[in-house]
């Protein structure tokens, strides 16, 4: 998706490999438990803190890798077979296993911080592979989400892994079209519907943004577009295009729109955290920036605990399904910038970061305030 530029008024650090977030990997303490104290700590004190969940449990990874890969190609087989008796039926299953697709993003995720296995080559191969599945060229989105990581919150570094968001001033400053053309973007109908369409089925197939960052990053994306189209031509071939407008396709979009709404819920709420570059932090970003969105249970299932986003960037490297035992020790990151699920619905109406009350705004409350 084409992210908002930087603000024009001071210069911008150009990004560089050092700015990318490591995390603790080398730092593999004990795990320690809340207290009373936790309130007092700092955010670099709690990225401190969070190194001793950073261990994955290999027999753990591969069955939660297991365990949702398995029910996904099952679904798939059963939503085919279905199409002989009732293509509604089939439809109906394509979508519900959208929910796997998803959680199978979310575990390629992990793969692209290190955090599923020990071993870099093998969470890197098994990302690789998931993203054939997921439509995303593994390198390219490492590379774009890590860039993420390294400039969240951060007012002069927009551009790659976020969402366009313009403050109040840069939105008043704008002439009529492209005032139109923000509202246009911001506009719930294009940012969940067309939005993600055109990141999984069109964006990720050109690394455009890395045209000057390696060779890599093409191979990449060349490589996943060359296996998703030989699978492709396969599935026509066996099964005709019933089977890619009924089973497929309705699984990807579907996946891709819940997608979406996870990552802007995660950034986008009325108490997150914008800053410029003289007064930024990335861990005060991390902590203040993101959301502990809370879930019902079988959600949290599905999105792999990515909810609990303030502390995945606080300590990337926190295998997703050990999040919950966080919060559950910590009871001051369970509080910290929570919102539920009746909660994030109004975060949709919020388009413009108000520099002076730092709030995310409405148009409407953008518009009542004074010039």
């Amino acid at each position: 998706m084409t992210p908002s530029s930087a603000s024009p008024d001071k210069p911008v650090r150009p990004f560089s490999d050092r700015d990318l977030p490591h995390g603790n990997s080398s730092q593999d303490g004990d795990v320690q438990s809340g207290s009373q104290d936790d309130e007092r700590l700092t955010p670099a004190d709690w990225t401190r803190m969070l190194a001793g969940y950073q261990r994955p449990i290999p027999s753990r990874s591969i069955f939660e890798l297991a365990v949702t890969l398995v029910p996904f190609f099952a679904i798939w087989a059963v939503a085919w077979w279905m199409l002989t008796i009732s293509t509604p039926l089939a439809l109906a299953l394509a979508l519900a296993n959208a929910a796997f697709l998803v959680r199978l993003f979310i575990i390629q995720h992990d793969c692209g911080h290190g955090s599923l296995f020990r071993n870099r080559r093998l969470c890197d191969w098994i990302g690789r592979g998931l993203g054939v599945l997921t439509l995303t060229p593994y390198d390219v989105w490492r590379r774009t989400h890590a860039i993420h990581h390294a400039t969240a919150g951060n007012l002069d570094r927009r551009g790659i892994g976020d969402i366009p968001i313009l403050t109040v001033r840069e939105y008043r400053e704008k002439g009529w079209l492209g005032r139109g053309l923000y509202r246009l973007v911001r506009n719930p109908v294009i940012l969940f519907g067309v939005v993600p369409f055109y990141t999984f089925f069109l964006q990720n197939r050109l690394p455009v943004h890395l045209m000057r960052s390696g060779r890599r990053f093409w191979l990449s994306a060349m490589a996943t577009n060359a296996v998703i189209g030989l699978a492709l031509t396969v599935i026509v071939w066996l099964g005709g295009w019933d089977v890619l407008l009924f089973v497929f396709l309705p699984t990807m979009l579907l996946g891709a729109i819940a997608g979406m709404w996870f990552f802007y819920v995660q950034h986008q709420f009325e108490e997150t955290s914008w800053q410029h570059e003289d007064d930024w932090n990335i861990r005060e970003a991390a902590l203040y920036g993101s959301s502990h969105y809370a879930l019902p249970g079988i959600l949290r299932w599905i999105t792999a605990n990515i909810g609990v986003h303030h502390v995945h960037h606080l300590a990337c490297r926190i295998p997703f399904y050990r999040l919950p035992e966080v919060i559950k020790d910590h009871g001051t990151l369970e509080q910290t910038r929570r919102i539920t699920l009746r909660e994030s619905f109004r975060c949709a109406r919020l388009h413009l970061w108000d520099e002076k009350s730092r709030r995310l705004l409405s148009f409407a409350e953008a518009r009542a305030l004074s010039v």
